[in-house]
């Protein structure tokens, strides 16, 4: 067999073989690109041609990577990283010449606080650099950070996050938050209506935030009671405002939605809530992750005024 000529390839090719890798699914790789499903199946048809190889076979929910596609996978995130490295050396990131597509998760109340200012910075740039915002699954975010699914994440916890870089972008209190009409009682919750009232949790923090609780509480003999999981504060917010449940949640996040639920000190004492900025140390050679990072550091270490 001759040698492909090196014509036959180019970036977009190599970024849409990285996003089949990833998503295992053309459709899937064509919203993590911005592209149709056609481009996408185009471009493929290109990169089977130019490796000679048909790289992904169809399956019932999606395609999967031949045993070449596999072999080629940690040679193809090299040569991204090193395009991505020899792209701008010896100059700092501008926003304005890039086209990046930059992904975030982390909870909705982040979302509201961060993107809109993040938006407003591209705009006035002029900037086609595309953002994409989704809520964390928590369980799945460093791995995520470290197949490079996601740029950067915003994670919840009561110590530092291993495996993956971290830097803490601020920390809080807990408290108690009930529908506004049960202010007087929730104001004079004690630990044992705080285990009888019908609590919402929210669903990505589960293992943090509601294991500790549930820990504190049989330490002493007692248990309280979950009734409903949400994957939202906002959802949560809603819930509270239309029913007698109560939740626990940060008191930043708290004071944003203080018009619209009553807040009371939490009758226990847990460490304090800690959200950390997350990234993967290959993103540290990224001089558009390291921007958007620096961004999100100034915009949580603010005060944050609530609407």
């Amino acid at each position: 067999m001759g040698r492909t000529d090196i014509r036959s390839v180019d970036l977009a090719m190599l970024r849409t073989f990285d996003a089949l890798l990833r998503e295992r699914s053309v459709s899937r790789a064509a919203a993590r690109l911005f592209l149709s499903q056609p481009a996408v199946s185009a471009s493929l048809k290109r990169l089977r041609g130019a490796f000679g190889d048909p790289l992904f076979t169809r399956a019932p929910h999606g395609i999967v990577p031949t045993a070449r596609a596999l072999a080629l996978a940690p040679r193809l995130d090299a040569v991204l990283l090193e395009l991505q490295q020899m792209l701008n050396p010896l100059n700092a990131f501008d926003p304005a010449t890039s086209d990046r597509i930059l992904r975030v998760a982390g909870s909705d109340h982040t979302s509201r606080t961060m993107l809109p200012t993040l938006c407003r910075t591209l705009s006035e740039t002029g900037s086609r650099i595309r953002l994409s915002w989704e809520l964390a699954d928590y369980g799945l975010l460093i791995d995520r950070l470290r197949r490079g699914d996601v740029d950067v994440g915003l994670m919840p916890r009561t110590v530092p996050v291993a495996g993956v870089e971290s830097t803490l972008l601020y920390e809080d209190a807990y408290v108690v938050c009930s529908r506004r009409g049960r202010g007087n009682a929730a104001a004079r919750m004690n630990l044992e209506s705080f285990c009888k009232a019908p609590h919402a949790v929210l669903a990505q923090s589960r293992s943090m935030l509601d294991d500790l609780i549930d820990q504190t509480l049989a330490r002493q003999g007692r248990r309280r009671n979950v009734q409903v999981a949400v994957t939202s504060f906002s959802q949560m917010v809603d819930l509270l405002a239309g029913s007698e449940m109560i939740a626990v949640i940060p008191q930043r996040v708290a004071a944003w939605y203080a018009k619209q639920v009553h807040v009371a000190p939490l009758p226990l004492d847990l460490p304090r809530y800690r959200l950390y900025l997350c990234w993967d140390a290959r993103s540290n050679a990224d001089d558009a992750v390291l921007w958007l990072k620096d961004r999100m550091l100034g915009l949580g270490r603010a005060a944050v005024p609530a609407p």
